[in-house]
């Protein structure tokens, strides 16, 4: 059997939109618009310059069903390309884009293997004695083990299993076609190419169980490097292992301590410092940071009560950095020092009186109340659950008001 190798990937979910940016940028908004696209492009061009003996996609290569012909077209046009270099495209259908799901279609190339949904079936690639194993999603939500109805390894040949799977399962995603590593094992596979879960994962490598992760993250939740996995083999065994980056947008969340920023300028210029290693990342594609302020800091106050100008200060530090460097969210999670116990008959503290409102029973059930009415008239797809942030709320609406203040007064 002679060496080749082979690219895993999974969740390409064309058709996605990048949410929870504030996209004024008119450009900005192209560039987070054809994101997803390029990257898949970008997969396609390196299977081609690499050479590789095929291209296996575990699943959700759409988000969703399509509005209209044009990502299938898009899809079509880049396992076309491969088609042309002689590489195979080998697909399953995860939950996105389950039979039962994509009502379109557009016809693909001859080399493109889709396994159905029916039953787990076989492909051989004999000029390799390479056999694929794999099986689809008919709908959605699929409860049964899939692992269990694979076949059994083909002696002699190089087996690889292609599965759209939570396995052992994962907080931030739905339980869909539940396996263990065990499972997997038990089928004598020497590699199992998984998708569904969005992080790179090696659950095993005797033998070599891998989610790829998507190639390119859509949210704040989907923080850094997403791309495919290279592998390579040598005389029936996997001998590399190896990601490659492919996403064109890259989130990324950083949090950054305050507690030594005796006012809002030594917090931007402690802010902007902390930044400075993104601009390496941004030289190759797009950053959109979620800067996290923390710490108890005497900017406080300052910092919650000018938010505005100091998200614009924040974006032009960025921007002073890198210019692709941008500014996704800025949350103030700051605090206020304590203050030093007032005398009896000393002045009223604004802010004692404030931090006993905030602890009343009766104004925090009609405020979450307004709150609840609020998050129920926007989109679904908005950020933030407000009920959910409900203290941080009322922490950044008592620094502004002090704020407004310009410190405590009588």
């Amino acid at each position: 059997m002679s060496g080749f190798s082979f690219i895993h990937a999974a969740d390409l979910h064309l058709g996605s939109p990048l949410s929870g940016l504030a996209t004024r940028d008119a450009e900005l908004a192209r560039r987070l618009a054809t994101a997803g696209r390029q990257a898949f492009e970008d997969l396609v061009t390196q299977a081609i310059e690499r050479r590789v003996a095929f291209v296996v996609v575990a699943g959700d290569i759409y988000d969703g069903d399509w509005a209209d012909n044009t990502i299938g077209l898009f899809f079509a046009r880049q396992v076309a390309r491969l088609d042309r270099a002689g590489i195979p495209t080998i697909l399953v259908r995860g939950n996105h884009d389950a039979e039962s799901v994509i009502t379109r279609s557009i016809t693909l190339p001859p080399s493109v293997h889709v396994f159905p949904a029916a039953r787990a079936e076989t492909l051989r690639l004999e000029s390799l004695r390479v056999a694929v194993h794999g099986r689809s999603f008919q709908a959605r939500a699929v409860e049964e083990n899939l692992s269990l109805t694979y076949p059994a390894a083909l002696p002699g040949w190089f087996n690889l299993g292609v599965l759209h799977t939570s396995c052992t399962g994962h907080a931030a995603h739905e339980t869909y076609a539940p396996c263990s590593v065990a499972d997997l094992t038990a089928r004598g596979y020497d590699y199992w190419a998984l998708g569904h879960i969005h992080e790179y994962a090696e659950l095993s490598q005797d033998p070599w169980i891998v989610f790829p992760g998507n190639i390119q993250g859509r949210s704040v939740r989907e923080c850094g490097a997403k791309g495919a996995v290279l592998v390579e083999v040598a005389d029936g065994r996997v001998t590399g292992v190896s990601r490659f980056p492919l996403d064109r947008a890259r989130f990324e969340q950083v949090t950054v301590d305050l507690s030594e920023a005796a006012d809002t300028r030594a917090a931007l210029e402690t802010v902007e410092t902390t930044l400075r290693p993104l601009a390496e990342v941004a030289a190759q594609r797009l950053v959109l940071v979620r800067v996290h302020l923390a710490g108890t800091t005497p900017a406080h106050d300052g910092l919650s009560a000018d938010r505005e100008n100091v998200t614009a200060e924040i974006q032009a530090a960025a921007h002073r950095l890198h210019e692709d460097i941008w500014l996704e969210r800025l949350k103030i999670e700051t605090r206020r020092p304590r203050a030093p116990v007032e005398a009896p008959g000393a002045a009223i503290d604004p802010a004692v009186l404030l931090a006993d409102l905030d602890r009343d029973p009766d104004f925090r059930s009609r405020a979450k109340a307004a709150l609840a009415e609020i998050g129920a008239r926007m989109p679904a797809t908005a950020e933030p659950d407000l009920e959910a942030e409900f203290d941080a709320l009322c922490a950044e609406a008592e620094a502004l008001i002090l704020g407004r203040l310009g410190g405590r007064h009588c």
